[in-house]
């Protein structure tokens, strides 16, 4: 009866500790700070444009639309921590490429919410930065084969991304519907704005996906663009390095890819990392075409 009664006790005693403990953590002021930080934002922008042209926030739907998918990406910290990394080495590539086609700066931001600016693979096959499937890719002049698929390519996949978005905006006359029609089709969203007898994006009533598909890229331009006012403090040094590179042209097979990039003082890894293109452990050229390939001069 003693021991059950000391168990008692001591159980008792535990219990008061464990809930001091969580009272001192629950109200220490770094773990307010965290909690107000995450949780407790109050900072909304006055108003967002996509290419220039404005989201209606007067819209209550739209209002609350573009609400969502801000608090949903300043909450996913590491993903979006990541994103602001990768930023100044993929758009250093991708903004002059728009600049050059005419294509508003705010498509990179399309790239962004594709792929998280990394090569990807989603469940249906898309692949690259830019996800294109693979027939879109070959219709688009991409080279997607065993052997090569740009589609990683990112200086290629761009441009073939560029095709489009200047292909569509003669069709719907908007950036904005342009953007949308990257996600749903241009099939897919001119059925809709017939059916539903409308002509702007922020009228039409969508699948879930397409329906966040623009504000998840107007969230993730705001808080690119203003990043301290969401919480994220992202260093110029602790971006990731744009390494210096020099091109060098192939217009024959390599039979040995971990030969050939030892050969030009880096390893295979190294070779692959900055050509992800080249899909195998050779490269099959037996037409003679003419490639660039990319070999660091730092960073390995």
């Amino acid at each position: 009866m003693q021991n059950k009664n000391k168990i008692k006790k001591l159980t008792f005693v535990f219990f008061l500790v464990c809930v001091s403990g969580l009272f001192i953590f629950a109200t220490s002021p770094e773990t307010n700070n965290e909690i107000s930080k995450t949780v407790d934002s109050n900072y909304f922008p006055v108003s967002v444009d996509f290419a220039g042209e404005q989201t209606p926030l007067k819209i209550s739907d739209v209002k609350e639309r573009f609400d969502r998918e801000l608090l949903v990406n300043e909450n996913l910290h590491a993903a979006t921590i990541l994103i602001l990394k990768r930023a100044k080495r993929a758009f250093s590539i991708i903004e002059p490429i728009l600049k050059k086609n005419g294509v508003p700066d705010d498509f990179k931001y399309v790239a962004v919410i594709e792929s998280g600016l990394v090569n990807v693979v989603s469940p249906a096959g898309a692949k690259g930065i830019w996800q294109f499937m693979p027939e879109t890719a070959k219709e688009r002049g991409l080279e997607v084969n065993e052997n090569v698929d740009e589609r990683y390519h990112l200086e290629k996949s761009t441009q073939a991304a560029c095709d489009y978005f200047l292909k569509a905006k003669e069709k719907f006359g908007s950036w904005t519907l342009v953007a949308a029609s990257y996600n749903v089709g241009e099939t897919g969203l001119k059925k809709q704005m017939d059916i539903q007898k409308v002509t702007d994006y922020y009228d039409l009533l969508l699948t879930e996906e397409t329906s966040r598909y623009v504000f998840r890229i107007l969230a993730l331009k705001e808080i690119m663009k203003n990043p301290a006012q969401y919480g994220f403090v992202i260093t110029s040094e602790s971006q990731y390095e744009i390494l210096p590179i020099k091109k060098i042209e192939i217009d024959s097979s390599i039979i040995d890819l971990a030969g050939f990039a030892k050969s030009q003082g880096i390893n295979y890894k190294i070779l692959k990392i900055h050509n992800p293109w080249l899909r195998e452990t050779k490269f099959v050229n037996s037409a003679n075409k003419k490639y660039l390939l990319d070999i660091p001069l730092k960073g390995y």
